[in-house]
């Protein structure tokens, strides 16, 4: 592929407009208010069963959030690792929206009662959209050189926004005025998981038309690949391990991201429990979240030129700090309409500002961006079943969500302290393991 060529950037940014359809519809709006609805019809309050097992509806939620995500930090590696060594990087990102845009078709089947039936869905329509990221993600270096990865990530993330609001208005619509459909609330709201399917899986026939991958290799998979696909990933870290600015860069990541993802998740739950607020100002909450987000992201893709990407994750984990102390004591809906648009302002940011900070800390004397994108993408994975299983477990044991998220904000505490030691400046890969990270077969 060509370098900076717009066309591929584009097709790039459009994977960001169809799968953030599902972040935003599935997990963060209508999906997760109808869930709280339904099985609150059906059980008669938040106290449900799943598989037999007493649980808190909200909990439950939190816990399918981290059991999917833990499959994907269990199985990406290996495939990502595998993707590099074969040049699959497209294949497998394929395979992975496949899984996701039909479990998101098969929750217009989920009614409530089938609670388990739902929660499996969700929890595999959450392993498609996270494992296609790994490879969607590690494409970013192989279509625009250096010095466009600020705003060519900000502007994917851009794409997503927007993409996804127009989805989630259209949606709305039907909704808000089924009747003129002939259709029952019921059927409009399922109506929207079918949407989001088609959806995504039509707009990603873009990208996959136009971004592929730039070692064109035919290897068929075997269990010797299989192994080299371990292999990868365990050098990989080896590397990073001698790399001493990167590691603390992703010490960083890793606690912050925990707290970001979880706030992204949760955010409709906790004004939903917490605040009492009504379907129609939960999906306006994220409405917001997502408008001022567009604005977020290229606003600090700006100031990073001016004062470098390290300055601006500062700012925006000490701005994520005091949020995490204010949604803690806030009582009004008023209160809550203005953290959320600061939230949006600075999730734009950190999501835009992190990845492309790690792309310019990847070392430049490495062929390997799928199996390093795929580290970056396991320690997310890794904080969000932390995260989400921890601000679950917390309101399971105090009965208030408004503890998880106080809790939320030590995690951001140590993010500040890991990135108030980190300078970005990329490092070469030491001779001894830069060379030959794992032979490769003959073509």
């Amino acid at each position: 592929m060509t370098l900076n060529n717009k066309k591929i950037i584009n097709a790039w940014c459009m994977y960001d407009w169809a799968n953030s359809a599902y972040s935003l519809v599935i997990t963060s709006t209508i999906f997760p208010i109808y869930y709280l609805v339904a099985t609150r019809t059906q059980f008669g309050g938040d106290d449900i069963y799943f598989f037999g097992i007493p649980i808190i509806n909200s909990v439950l939620f939190s816990y399918s959030i981290s059991a999917a995500y833990l499959l994907v930090a269990l199985f990406s590696p290996v495939l990502s690792g595998i993707a590099d060594y074969g040049g699959k990087k497209r294949r497998f990102m394929q395979l992975f929206v496949g899984i996701g845009s039909i479990s998101c078709l098969s929750l217009f089947a989920f009614n409530g009662k089938n609670v388990e039936f739902g929660m499996i869905a969700f929890a595999l329509a959450t392993l498609g959209y996270s494992g296609s990221i790994v490879f969607y993600n590690a494409f970013l270096p192989e279509i625009v050189t250096e010095d466009r990865y600020d705003t060519t990530s900000a502007r994917g993330f851009a794409f997503g926004y927007v993409g996804s609001v127009l989805l989630l208005i259209l949606n709305l619509i039907v909704i808000q005025y089924h009747h003129f459909l002939g259709v029952s609330t019921d059927f409009a709201t399922r109506l929207a998981f079918l949407t989001v399917g088609l959806w995504w899986i039509g707009f990603s026939c873009i990208t996959f038309t136009h971004v592929r991958d730039k070692h064109k290799k035919e290897t068929r998979l075997s269990p010797e690949i299989l192994m080299k696909g371990f292999q990868e990933i365990r050098k990989v870290s080896l590397q990073i391990a001698k790399l001493p600015k990167l590691l603390l860069f992703l010490a960083s990541f890793f606690f912050y991201s925990m707290a970001v993802q979880t706030i992204m998740f949760l955010a409709a739950t906790f004004a939903d429990k917490e605040l009492k607020m009504s379907g129609p100002e939960l999906i306006l909450i994220v409405l917001i979240l997502q408008i001022v987000a567009i604005l977020g992201a290229s606003l600090f893709a700006h100031l990073s030129d001016k004062i470098g990407n390290r300055l601006v994750l500062i700012i925006l984990l000490i701005v994520w700090i005091i949020i995490c102390y204010l949604a803690y004591i806030i009582g009004t809906k008023l209160q809550f309409y203005i953290v959320a648009s600061v939230i949006g302002l600075v999730m734009g940011g950190i999501q835009s500002m992190s990845r492309s900070t790690y792309s310019k800390l990847i070392p430049e004397n490495t062929k390997d961006t799928a199996s390093f994108f795929s580290f970056y993408d396991i320690l997310e994975k890794m904080g969000i079943v932390i995260g989400t299983f921890t601000y679950g477990y917390i309101e399971m044991l105090t009965g208030s969500m408004r503890n998880s998220v106080l809790f939320l904000g030590v995690f951001f505490v140590i993010g500040l302290i890991f990135m108030l030691l980190t300078r970005i400046t990329r490092e070469k890969l030491p001779d001894d393991i830069g060379k030959n990270l794992i032979s490769r077969p003959n073509q």
